[in-house]
């Protein structure tokens, strides 16, 4: 995940004080666990054509119960995580929700909701203002009929709407989180307007992800013409509240050449800052999975992320979550650990691999067979890499069909 109005702030700051700081150093001690992405239910009212989960809207056997969830939350405590996305599914259709999420706040824990928005009328919206929340995402794709398409239910945009509304008359920390596909690449400006008009503080743009209902559909992904225009137009709106000190977060996940490309955006806009920039995004280091986010999924299983869930590390019902995500046994594990990752081809080459981490490791796996193989999601060129041609990149194949 790529904070973009965090890097943008630092040089709007630079830009009026005539210095950008050093990256901070970790101080001494015990580094802090992984952000836990916690998908406590798999059921959901809708059926979203990128879903990870392929929910559907009936009930899963297996799920973890109350007092299960609780001792796992014990063991995330002591292991220093420091924040929990509760997600699913549709996390509202599970009846010990609030009670989960208020113990999870009364151990200190940083905790979010991720929701389609559409369950939340009045009396829900009192519940979740109630819980306190540090941050709740709804998901919109797009605007009206677009956004019902994609969620596969007519009256789900207005549904959100009302539910994002309601949520932000009650106080509540609402963002808006949209995944691009070609489908819907004309929608990020109006969204991006509807974000002020509605006082939402924070928009996650997802790049699409090759799992569950996304990976079926991955020949629909954005083509990198469109992708860079779309990071062209966010950056420019979080540059435009950094600059004007709006409090609005602008975040981007699932392709971590968003990095390098925003060290490209600034050095064509402030080449004065961009050798500093550069030293805090390989502070960042791109891609995270396995290393500082997780993902427990409704049964228990642990994966690297919500993108990996047919790769199982274990389960927390045979061994503490701690214990699996230490352990390197697993070779995807150790590589995903390992600085810098085993990637191949052009990612390995690349002048940028200490900023982006190889990128999303799963999109290669799902094409290629080979999680170490060149991501084939990265928008940028050979020349703005700084690898020489290496011929036809891995193409985006139908699922299905893997093929170079």
């Amino acid at each position: 995940m790529l904070r973009v109005s965090h890097y943008l702030r630092l040089l709007a700051d630079a830009e009026r004080s005539g210095e950008l700081p050093p990256p901070p150093t970790r101080r001494g001690g015990a580094a802090p666990g992984p952000v836990v992405i916690w998908n406590l239910i798999r059921r959901c009212n809708l059926t979203c054509k990128h879903c990870y989960a392929l929910s559907a809207d009936h009930d899963y056997e297996g799920e973890l119960d109350t007092a299960e969830v609780y001792r796992v939350m014990d063991d995330l405590k002591a292991y220093r995580v420091p924040v929990l996305i509760l997600s699913g599914g549709e996390p509202l259709l599970r009846p010990d929700l609030f009670e989960i999420a208020a113990r999870a706040r009364d151990m200190g824990f940083y905790v979010g909701l991720s929701s389609n928005g559409t369950l939340i009328d009045a009396a829900m919206a009192d519940r979740i203002a109630a819980a306190k929340f540090d941050y709740v995402g709804v998901s919109l794709d797009g605007i009206g009929a677009v956004h019902d398409r994609f969620r596969r239910l007519i009256g789900a945009y207005a549904s959100s709407l009302a539910g994002i509304r309601l949520l932000g008359e009650r106080g509540v920390k609402v963002g808006l989180r949209y995944t691009m596909t070609m489908l819907n690449a004309d929608e990020l400006q109006p969204l991006l307007q509807l974000m002020r008009d509605e006082g939402a503080t924070k928009f996650y743009f997802s790049h699409l992800n090759y799992a569950g209902r996304g990976n079926i559909h991955r020949a629909k992904d954005a083509q990198f013409a469109a992708t860079r225009r779309a990071l062209d137009l966010l950056f420019e709106h979080a540059w435009r509240d950094a600059r004007d000190g709006v409090a609005r977060e602008y975040v981007t996940g699932n392709n971590d050449a968003d990095g390098p490309y925003l060290l490209q955006w600034v050095q064509q806009r402030f080449p004065r800052w961009a050798p500093g920039l550069r030293a805090h995004l390989v502070a960042w280091g791109g891609n995270s999975s396995g290393v500082n986010v997780a993902n427990i999924d409704n049964l228990g299983d642990v994966h690297p992320d919500t993108m990996w869930w047919h790769h199982r590390l274990g389960n927390v019902r045979e061994r503490p979550f701690s214990q699996i995500w230490d352990d390197t046994s697993d070779p995807l594990m150790a590589g995903l650990k390992q600085r810098p990752r085993p990637v191949q081809g052009r990612c390995a080459e690349c002048s940028h691999l200490d900023i982006c981490g190889g990128n999303t490791r799963v999109r290669a796996q799902q094409v290629t067979g080979n999680p170490w193989a060149e991501d084939p999601g990265c928008y940028l060129d050979d020349a703005e890499i700084g690898v020489e041609s290496a011929g036809e990149r891995i193409a985006v194949t139908p699922f299905g069909a893997r093929a170079r």
